[in-house]
């Protein structure tokens, strides 16, 4: 395959995953296609650890790094995520309802109480506050440029100038992921390399408009920046159709969720593979920002009536991924509520992921599908 993404970044196919697991990304890429490993869980310490791991497991084949930079983050949550003024200030920003809610949702479900001062003091000081400030985003950005990474990609909002500055100087190509028309205007004038539009399909952060209808849009507004499709992408199929909307390659993400190497707990695995497509929501209740994410307890109780709504990014993270770290402990010992509250971020594509494979047959199977794709497409117009 010989894509202008393909010719620009050394791969033989177009095909980008994002995962937050260093094993899925290495697999990936080693497997011929190009690994991105999506850095916001990560301290820079452990980012460095993570990226070394690579480095030695990849032979030197092209691979990149995702960072969560919001355009726009609430004053007081960026005041929190910086840890400005007496060492309790993130959690002072989080009101005691939000608190007292959670607590109130291990009681109805059954789940065994953590020890939510320790929780709390654990979020303030390693919880996904800090990672997702201009401060904490920066941090990550030159870690990943202290290696031989190929692309940084910018997953929420235009790219700062700092990073496509610092970029430039590494020989680094800039990413951004887009969910409009206008989005991606801005991305490249901020001067980002190659655009993903991620249709409302994607699981994660992601905005309304359908993959079929926002790829078409992008690549005539951004030409000739190349352009990759993401949203509910799963199968060689849906590659294929990709291709014929314009773009040059395709980003997936979900789809790495139920292979052998994921970091999916296995009770939330279990979920998705005997998920349908109806079987996910855009909700605020992990991130604070609309994250597509399996329905579960968890997001049907923070969209209730008594709900006291999902705080911002970054606060409703420090929030909810603690407890649904300890959920997820919990489910996995047969506890049925904390199974009925466990879930993931995943796009609709969840309907396709039947079967738990290595990652490395994942891409040789949307590769080959992906041929088939064609062939009867060329059958179409023999004569």
């Amino acid at each position: 395959m010989r894509t202008e993404v393909c010719e620009r970044f050394g791969v033989e196919f177009p095909l980008f995953a994002f995962s937050h697991c260093r094993d899925v990304v290495a697999a990936v890429t080693n497997a011929g296609g190009f690994g991105v490993l999506g850095a916001v869980a990560y301290t820079p310490e452990r980012l460095e650890e993570e990226l070394r791991w690579i480095d030695g497991h990849v032979g030197g084949r092209p691979y990149g790094v995702d960072v969560l930079v919001p355009g726009r983050i609430d004053e007081s949550a960026e005041r929190a995520g910086r840890g400005e003024g007496d060492p309790g200030s993130v959690l002072g920003a989080i009101p005691a309802e939000h608190w007292n809610f959670l607590a109130a949702l291990f009681e109805k479900y059954g789940v065994p109480a953590p020890d939510l001062g320790r929780a709390r003091d654990a979020a303030a000081a390693t919880g996904g506050a800090r990672q997702v400030t201009r401060q904490g985003a920066t941090e990550l950005i030159d870690v990943s440029l202290s290696h031989p990474i190929r692309l940084i990609a910018s997953a929420l909002g235009p790219p700062p100038p700092l990073m496509v500055e610092r970029a430039r100087e590494a020989g680094v190509a800039v990413a951004a992921l887009v969910g409009t028309v206008e989005h991606a205007r801005r991305q490249v004038a901020a001067g980002v390399d190659l655009v993903v539009a991620q249709g409302g399909e994607a699981g994660g952060h992601t905005g309304e408009i359908a993959t079929m209808v926002l790829v078409p849009e992008v690549v005539d507004a951004v030409a000739p920046v190349p352009v990759l499709a993401a949203g509910g992408i799963a199968t060689g199929r849906q590659m294929a159709a990709a291709m014929a909307l314009g773009a040059s390659g395709v980003w997936c993400g979900s789809v790495w969720l139920t292979t052998e190497e994921a970091e999916t707990v296995p009770v939330v695995k279990a979920k998705m593979l005997a998920a349908t497509s109806r079987d996910t929501v855009r909700s605020r209740s992990r991130t604070g920002k609309p994250a597509r994410q399996l329905v579960s307890a968890w997001t049907e109780e923070w969209e209730g009536a008594g709900s006291p709504g999902p705080l911002p990014m970054p606060l409703q993270m420090i929030v909810a991924e603690g407890a649904m770290r300890h959920i997820n402990k919990v489910a996995e010992s047969g506890n049925e509520g904390a199974g009925r509250l466990a879930n993931y971020f995943v796009g609709q594509c969840v309907g396709l992921m039947n079967t738990v494979k290595p990652a490395r047959q994942v891409v040789y199977d949307m590769i080959e599908e992906f041929a088939d794709a064609i062939e009867r497409l060329n059958k179409i117009t023999e004569t």
